[in-house]
């Protein structure tokens, strides 16, 4: 066999690893891959700090929809919905870099949501978000999203923090807002 062969199936494993990585069966130890989370998503929520307050309003923690549970089963990292009365949060908290860790705009698309393009908004506290409106059966909201990390360093975007992260940092908790408005953006 050639160098140049050997290094071109290499290369074919190391891209089609990642894809396959997810399904792979349990370690030999008993122990599943990193990749798959382990723990029910109750469990692993109810073991993050999570906030009391957004934006000076207390926070109630509402349970999980049912498409969150199946979500969080596989999610690396821990799920919460929380209400102020008047907007639901989810927050996602990781400790490392994954594509699981992706755009609000997806779900609500994959949801039945017409979604309108995101924007950038800044807050009247100076904080960074990416917005966008979804409606579906006469319903309209507003979406906003940022990821932080523990250092206060913030993010509008998924894919530029999930390249960033790639050099470290984290952990990293992202916050999606979701509120009701009478006209999308």
């Amino acid at each position: 066999m050639n160098t140049r062969t050997f290094f071109v199936g290499a290369l074919l494993v190391a891209g089609v690893l990642p894809l396959v990585a997810p399904t792979l069966p349990p370690a030999a130890d008993g122990q599943r891959a990193r990749t798959v989370s382990t723990v029910e998503p109750d469990a692993a929520a109810s073991r993050v700090d999570w906030p009391t307050h957004f934006r000076d309003q207390p926070l109630t923690q509402q349970p999980l929809s049912a498409l969150e549970q199946r979500f969080a089963r596989r999610f690396p990292g821990a799920i919460a919905r929380f209400s102020d009365g008047r907007r639901t949060l989810v927050l996602r908290d990781v400790d490392r870099p994954t594509r699981q860790l992706h755009p609000a705009a997806d779900c609500f698309r994959a949801a039945g949501y017409a979604i309108e393009r995101p924007r950038p908004f800044v807050d009247d506290r100076g904080d960074a978000w990416s917005c966008f409106g979804a409606r579906r059966d006469g319903e309209a909201l507003r979406v906003c999203e940022a990821i932080v990390d523990s250092e206060g360093r913030r993010w509008t975007d998924a894919s530029a923090w999930f390249w960033a992260a790639q050099y470290g940092g984290g952990p990293w908790r992202a916050t999606t807002v979701i509120e009701a408005v009478a006209e999308v953006l």
